[in-house]
Order: C-alpha cells, then structure tokens, then sequence
C-alpha cells in the first residue's frame, strides 16, 4: 500500500509582487492560496520575507518592527486556513525570537493546519541592497525535514541556495523535494551587462543541487521592482521546479505575478537514483576535511 511519501503530490509556487502594506500582502497570500488550492495544489510555497516588502535593501532599525514572533499572527492566520483548505503552507517570515534577537524563519504548516516545525536560515549574506547581516541571526536548527500529509520535505532559504553542503544535508533526511523561498534580482546598474549571467547561474546552482542529490527543487522568487530608481532592485520572478534529472518542469515569467501548479511523482527520484548512485558512492569516510574553513596546504 502506498504511503504519503510515496504518491504523487502537486504543488504551487505562488510567485508575486509585494507592497508597504503588511495586512495587504498577507491578504493577496491568502487569496493565491485558496487559488493554488482549487486547481489542485497540495502543498503551496510563499515566497521569502513575503509579508514586506525585501527591507534588507537598508540598514534601518525601524524594520525590526515588522518582526513577529513564530508561532504567531502569521502562522496563525495561515494555520487557519491550510486547515480549511486541506493543503500545506510553507511560509517565509521575519522571526522576533527575544529582543534583539532575530531569525529569517520559515515555517512549515500541515494540511490539518499544525506548525510542523520550522527552519532558520543559515547562511546570511552581506552585499550591497542585501544587508541581511544587520537584521538575522545564523539558524541554529540545522536542516530538519517535515513529514507532510503529502510528502516529506525539506526547506532552505535564499542565499542557502548556493551552498552545496546544505543541500546535500537535506537530501541525506530523505525528502523527496527541496524548497528555496528566495528574493532575489538584479541592480539596476547590472542588469545589461550581468543580468543573464546571474539569472543562469541561480538556476543552474538549484539544477545543480537537483542531480547532485536526485530530488525534486522548488525555487520561489518574487517579482517586481523595489527602492529608488538608481538603488533599487528590480526581482527576477523565474519561480521553478525542476525533476531529480535537473530538467526545468516548470517555470513563472520573469515579470508577471504567478501561481505554478506542478506535479511531482517520488517514484522519479527512485529512478534517477538507481541510475546515477551518486548517495552511494559518496567517500564519507574522506570529508572531514570540509569542516575546515579553508586548508593551508
């Protein structure tokens, strides 16, 4: 008899534009849930800090003020409703763990619309328009999986999503797919001459990290432009999912708001894996020398 981690199961990506107002974005959230629900989607995706606009363009401390803690408000409202729609709610948000501490969290809601657990993201990083180090801590819950009504899954966050190393820890906790919830674009500066560059070079890092670990890879950006017109960041959208191959099943405009339904069958990361055993030629008895920052030789 086939169990929930081994049937097929849908997702939505729900890829849109945000506003100053949080209660208005949580709402248009809300309203592309029920959306992705009724064309079938089981287990739904928001996109990174998806509540705000992507404050981290600045170093402000007025934005802490949008932190909450989780559980609350948010998980809340969207526990409410994963449990009336019967769908799981993956969701981004800005985490108030104690004063002055801070985490960019992701919560995982079940169908029944129980918080699961959460994960914090790990790596933070620090470049201009993305000055993420001022507001987050470093998780320290490493990379845990979520058994889902539908699937077991895994979550990372954003600037995750270039490290192999967490990828490959996720793949070792057996879920069948991987989620980014990501904001990221390009500066208005860069765009002509390396804006195609690093489209493809985000791709194909979670392409990457599909074969690698032969599991399914669920990116979720936003779209839209955000700040001033000479500093702002204009985010790419290019939500995907692509197959345990790395082949692109799936993929959202670069400019449009969109909600993308894929379907997702375990059986193809059985398949993948029979054929390239990359887990079972992995020289773990060789590594330790990873765990170094770097090696002076």
């Amino acid at each position: 008899m086939a169990t929930s981690n081994d049937r097929p199961f849908r997702l939505g990506l729900v890829q849109m534009a945000c506003s100053h107002d949080p209660n208005e974005n949580l709402a248009k959230a809300e309203w592309r849930i029920r959306e992705a629900a009724g064309l079938g989607a089981q287990i739904i995706c928001l996109q990174e800090l998806f509540r705000s606009l992507y404050f981290c363009q600045e170093e402000n401390p007025g934005m802490f003020a949008l932190a909450e803690p989780v559980p609350g408000p948010t998980t809340a409202t969207l526990s409410k409703l994963a449990g009336e729609l019967g769908v799981v709610v993956v969701a981004s948000l800005f985490e108030r763990r104690a004063p002055g501490l801070f985490h960019n969290t992701a919560a995982v809601l079940d169908a029944d619309g129980r918080l699961l657990g959460i994960y914090r993201k790990m790596h933070i990083p620090d470049d201009p328009h993305y000055y993420e180090k001022f507001y987050f801590t470093p998780g320290d819950l490493g990379v845990p999986v979520f058994d889902t009504r539908f699937a077991r899954i895994a979550v990372l966050v954003c600037w995750d999503q270039w490290y192999p190393e967490a990828a490959r820890l996720a793949s070792l906790g057996g879920p069948s797919i991987l989620f980014y919830p990501t904001a990221i674009g390009w500066h208005p500066s860069e765009k002509e001459e390396h804006g195609e560059g690093q489209l493809d070079a985000w791709r194909t890092i979670q392409r990457g990290h599909a074969i690698a670990n032969g599991l399914f890879v669920a990116a979720v950006n936003r779209v839209g432009y955000e700040g001033s017109a000479e500093q702002g960041l204009e985010f790419w959208g290019n939500s995907f999912v692509a197959d345990p191959f790395g082949k692109l099943v799936a993929e959202a405009p670069r400019d449009q708001e969109k909600t993308l339904i894929v379907e997702c069958d375990p059986a193809r990361v059985d398949e993948v894996r029979c054929q390239w055993p990359f887990l079972r030629d992995r020289r773990i008895d060789a590594y330790a020398p990873i765990l170094n920052r770097w090696l002076d030789r």
